[in-house]
């Protein structure tokens, strides 16, 4: 039996949620679920989570109005004002932790065989690449977007029917627990870590917390769950060997399992190599630049190769993948300018991977003109990261260097101690004064490198070369 909105009623969720049904009917159907009081669609439950900046019991009322068949609430709300007498009323303990419980309740009515990704780089491109190999033959489930949380991997997750035979899932953290939590709610069949860098910091305080983070999944995913790992990255293995797991190995070293060989570097035009695993040996050719790109393409195919799909397909949807938007995304401007869009999110390791792979570029063009913007939840590590991310701008040789957000000085000084001429570098304050720089400098033939954390927005900026 499947979990099909439409035909779940009450009396079921209630057990799974350990909820309590106050108000309304247990035989009610349920149509679906929403968490935003905004989109709710009638006869959909409304589910009220509380966050940092709101609480979803706070607009129970304007669900109810727009139609919402019942609600899910914490037990020690006291509304001020009761639902309609035909609304169905769930009280739990916590409704965060009964979003989730529901979830895998779902996940385990469904006979899909589920991949999650998590680590602190790659994450996206990786579940895109996968998704793009196991849906070429069967209908496969992925998140929306970046919805990787204790909220957005659920809501994936009601998305499953009976056309689904295969889910790829991404799950991400700020803080510990947050990736055992969610591997208990997808129970997946394979689960790969992408890599450890210095990405949310603040929440676990070093690299090495991210680490014990992120091997959570080791701890969750079930005895029977196939685990790979980047073997490339040392500290990851390190502290994932206590766990005692039967762990397949994907990367570039010649100890992987999964490894490529004889790596191609076409500028523009992407990068080719030989895919390697069990004495077997395929032709890989991708459409996008950079081997942080060969490294997801990997394990990409680490998961599909797990999942019994066939060389072929690998093949197939690896050369059919065009990339994603804001990630290493390279766009032709006018006069033979080539924008390199990394805006959506920026740390270390992912800004270090974006320039090595600039560096593989610059040969064939002009000069580079690189515009960033700073990096978050980095904790202790905040200064010395900016100042690092300006030597790496130093390293690359770039023509002009201009900077934006709170630790954009640091940056600046970070480039200039590496030699950095002063003059061709800039704190900017807005998007617009970023853009209309570039464009003021920028000659044929340049190169352009946009990148900063995603709450810094530098996708204006792209927006503003694009209409040049």
């Amino acid at each position: 039996m499947t979990a099909k909105w439409g035909e779940i009623t009450v009396e079921e969720i209630i057990l799974p949620i350990r909820g309590e049904l106050i108000s309304g009917r247990r035989e009610s159907l349920l149509t679906g679920l929403s968490t935003d009081s905004r989109d709710v669609i009638p006869g959909q439950l409304f589910w009220a989570l509380k966050g940092e900046r709101y609480d979803g019991h706070d607009y129970i009322q304007n669900a109810v109005e727009k139609g919402a068949s019942g609600i899910v609430i914490k037990k020690d709300y006291k509304p001020e004002i009761l639902p309609r007498s035909d609304c169905d009323v769930i009280t739990v303990t916590d409704t965060l932790k009964a979003l989730g419980d529901l979830a895998r309740w779902c996940r385990d009515k469904h006979s899909v065989r589920v991949a999650v990704i998590t680590g602190s780089v790659g994450k996206s491109t990786t579940k895109e690449m996968t998704a793009g190999i196991l849906g070429l033959r069967v209908k496969t489930l992925k998140n929306r977007g970046n919805l990787n949380n204790l909220v957005g991997l659920p809501l994936t997750i009601f998305q499953l029917t009976e056309k689904h035979h295969r889910a790829v899932l991404e799950m991400g953290m700020n803080q510990p627990g947050e990736i055992a939590r969610l591997t208990e709610i997808a129970n997946p069949d394979v689960g790969l870590i992408t890599n450890v860098a210095r990405a949310h910091l603040e929440g676990v305080g070093s690299i090495r917390g991210v680490a014990k983070a992120k091997v959570e999944l080791l701890e969750k995913i079930s005895s029977d769950g196939q685990v790979l790992l980047n073997g490339d990255d040392e500290l990851l293995m390190r502290v994932a060997l206590p766990f005692k797991r039967k762990i397949t190995t994907y990367g570039l070293g010649s100890g992987n399992e999964i490894r490529a060989e004889n790596i191609r570097n076409l500028g523009r035009e992407g990068v080719s190599f030989e895919l390697r695993y069990y004495g077997n040996s395929i032709a890989i050719r991708l459409r996008i630049p950079g081997l942080q790109n060969v490294v997801n393409a990997l394990a990409a195919s680490a998961i599909a190769i797990s999942m019994k799909e066939s060389p072929n397909d690998i093949v197939k949807g690896l050369n059919s993948f065009k990339g994603i938007h804001g990630r290493f995304m390279l766009v032709p401007l006018s006069d033979d300018v080539t924008l390199v869009d990394d805006t959506y999110n920026s740390n270390p390791s992912s800004l270090k991977a974006a320039i090595d792979s600039l560096k593989e570029l610059v040969a064939a063009r002009g000069r580079v003109i690189v515009g960033l913007g700073e990096m978050l939840e980095l904790g202790d590590e905040t200064l010395s990261a900016h100042r690092e991310a300006g030597g790496m701008v130093a390293d690359l040789g770039a023509y002009f260097f201009l900077a934006m957000g709170e630790h954009a000085r640091e940056m600046i000084n970070g480039a200039v101690s590496r030699g950095f001429p002063p003059e061709r570098a800039r704190v900017v304050d807005t998007h617009q004064e970023m853009g209309q720089k570039i464009i003021e400098i920028m000659k044929k033939g340049d190169l352009i490198l946009l990148k900063g954390s995603r709450r810094i927005g530098l996708e204006r900026v792209s927006q503003i070369l694009k209409g040049v």
